[in-house]
């Protein structure tokens, strides 16, 4: 037996917007006496509260900025904001995959911007 999973929909999200929905569904779950967390649900919520730096307000001005520049699509924007890299390796190594390298002047200037959030 084969199954297959359509993809609805796509959306990016820093940790900061993760955490805040997943706080909404942590509050909803600890209603309902009779639910209990799956594990992984568990984890998650381990995971965005310990990596989310940022408010949800914050992290959206970041993202924003990072879409600003040239050689910054949106699922990279996501990536950096949530990655935060903090020198030009770190960061080359989230552009690895794409089929154009940065220039040191393209890759101080999203530093720049990772700074002033960092």
């Amino acid at each position: 037996m084969t199954i297959f999973k359509e993809k609805l929909e796509e959306e990016y999200l820093t940790f900061a917007e993760a955490k805040g929905l997943l706080a909404d569904i942590e509050r909803e779950r600890a209603a309902d006496e009779d639910r209990e967390m799956p594990y992984e649900l568990t984890r998650a919520i381990e995971h965005a509260n310990r990596f989310a730096t940022l408010d949800i307000e914050e992290s959206a001005e970041f993202v924003e900025e990072l879409l600003a520049l040239e050689k910054v699509d949106e699922p990279t924007a996501y990536k950096i904001a949530n990655l935060t890299p903090e020198d030009r390796d770190e960061l080359r190594s989230i552009y690895a995959q794409e089929r154009y390298t940065l220039s040191g002047e393209e890759l101080d200037d999203i530093l720049d911007v990772v700074a002033k959030y960092v």
